[in-house]
């Protein structure tokens, strides 16, 4: 792309022309859009070019070959639905142009003035730096006019927040436009973004999350993050989260917690979910008791194939636990009646809907028991190949499942998920990455 190993502004971009590749002039640009990412800068995504008849469009980077001052070149194939802004996306100059931010340095604040654009590889751009002046500026023409101070280009992360800041700037409204922004992500790519603002930012994200979506997200943040934030949030409220994470989940962070904070947070919770929690807590944290969760997929023999891929179907039952149902007489919760072994979900798609589970048991897996160590745990999963496995008492009763995300978050580095990717050559010498 010409020009691909300058630096580009924003600003300088507004009402530029757009030409074809016949020199045409498709339209004007009028602002250029951005997609905010848990992680990493802020990629550049396209353009929004106005056409004839004032006809908003959307122009991906991906046609963009060439930018030059006074001119942008495309492949001259544009799509003229109207442009939309997603969730996920910020339009530079409308939302972040005049922003005041906080410098990192501890230096007082700085309002934005243009944006810096540069190329990573080839119609790839990023966000990378910020025109600023020191000092706050009111909006509009009769701030500009009045505008004092240094003025400086610092990199995005010389603000406070970052990427994340920059998408949300404003603190009495801050965690509303950030949660509407990500709205969409998994639980932990939220977690991931949650990681990287301030404290004080951080409580005011998870307190505005409902209990359901905090739980999901609690359960991907580090230790410190889920004590700082469980910690912050009133009896009542910490109880109900912790009543809709998963037991192993709850157990893990109330471990983390003085005694004496633990053991009130459980009596404030509903005794059914309490329960499974207490007995977690009696199992050290690296055997299969302590990795185990206590709600596994249970059914009686008599249950049908089909009652089983219904109870499987559950959107709310995350996927290592979907792949196995074990079947056990009465009572079917933890502890449950004596196990009898386990119906496999490839081998439930096999057989016919109405066929009695009774009848397809796999008994050639030895359950664990729940003192096994963590090696002798994994070392099972392993052999048998599966994602999952049963854990049983002396008496032959069902005491929960240990599933392999529960075995990979204790064997990785405590701090993996806030390890940057490392780019490696592999084996057939194209890049790949890894944690």
């Amino acid at each position: 792309m010409t020009g691909s190993s300058t630096r580009v502004f924003a600003a300088r971009l507004a009402g530029t022309a757009v030409f074809d590749p016949q020199g045409d002039q498709v339209g004007r640009i009028r602002d250029v859009v951005g997609m905010l990412r848990p992680r990493g800068p802020v990629r550049v995504i396209g353009l929004v070019v106005e056409v004839p008849g004032r006809r908003r469009v959307f122009v991906p980077m991906t046609r963009v070959t060439s930018i030059e001052v006074g001119q942008v070149i495309t492949t001259g194939l544009v799509n003229m639905r109207r442009f939309e802004q997603r969730g996920t996306e910020t339009l530079l100059l409308a939302e972040l142009l005049d922003r005041t931010v906080d410098l990192a340095d501890g230096s007082g604040q700085a309002t934005i003035e243009d944006l810096g654009l540069e190329p990573v590889r080839a119609r790839d751009w990023h966000l990378t730096k910020l025109f600023v002046r020191r000092g706050t500026t009111p909006r509009g023409l009769s701030g500009r006019l009045r505008r004092r101070g240094e003025t400086m280009t610092v990199d995005v992360d010389a603000v406070v927040g970052g990427v994340i800041g920059l998408a949300s700037p404003d603190l009495d409204q801050g965690a509303t436009n950030l949660l509407a922004a990500f709205e969409e992500l998994k639980p932990t790519d939220l977690a991931e973004v949650i990681h990287e603002l301030t404290p004080k930012r951080r409580r005011e994200v998870a307190a505005a999350l409902d209990d359901e979506r905090l739980a999901d997200v609690l359960e991907e943040l580090p230790e410190d993050d889920q004590i700082e934030i469980l910690s912050a949030l009133e009896g009542d409220r910490a109880a109900h989260v912790l009543e809709e994470m998963q037991p192993d989940d709850a157990a893990d962070l109330l471990s983390e917690l003085p005694a004496e904070q633990a053991e009130r947070l459980m009596a404030l919770m509903d005794p059914e979910d309490a329960d499974p929690v207490r007995r977690l807590l009696a199992y050290d944290d690296y055997t299969a008791g302590g990795l185990m969760t206590t709600d596994p997929v249970v059914l009686a023999p008599d249950a049908t194939v089909a009652e089983a891929l219904a109870h499987v179907r559950r959107t709310e039952l995350n996927v290592p636990l979907a792949t196995a149902v074990y079947v056990c007489r009465p009572p079917l919760e933890t502890p449950t009646g004596r196990y009898l072994g386990t119906v496999h979900l490839q081998r439930l798609l096999r057989e016919p809907p109405q066929t009695p589970l009774g009848l397809v048991l796999d008994t050639d897996i030895d359950p664990l028991s729940p003192t096994e160590g963590l090696q002798g745990v994994t070392r099972q999963l392993a052999a048998y190949n599966l994602v999952s496995l049963p854990v049983v008492d002396e008496d032959g009763h069902l005491l929960g499942a240990v599933t392999a995300d529960d075995v990979l978050d204790h064997l990785l580095p405590e701090d993996w998920r806030e390890a940057e990717e490392e780019v490696f050559e592999g084996p057939s010498g194209k890049e790949a990455t890894r944690a």
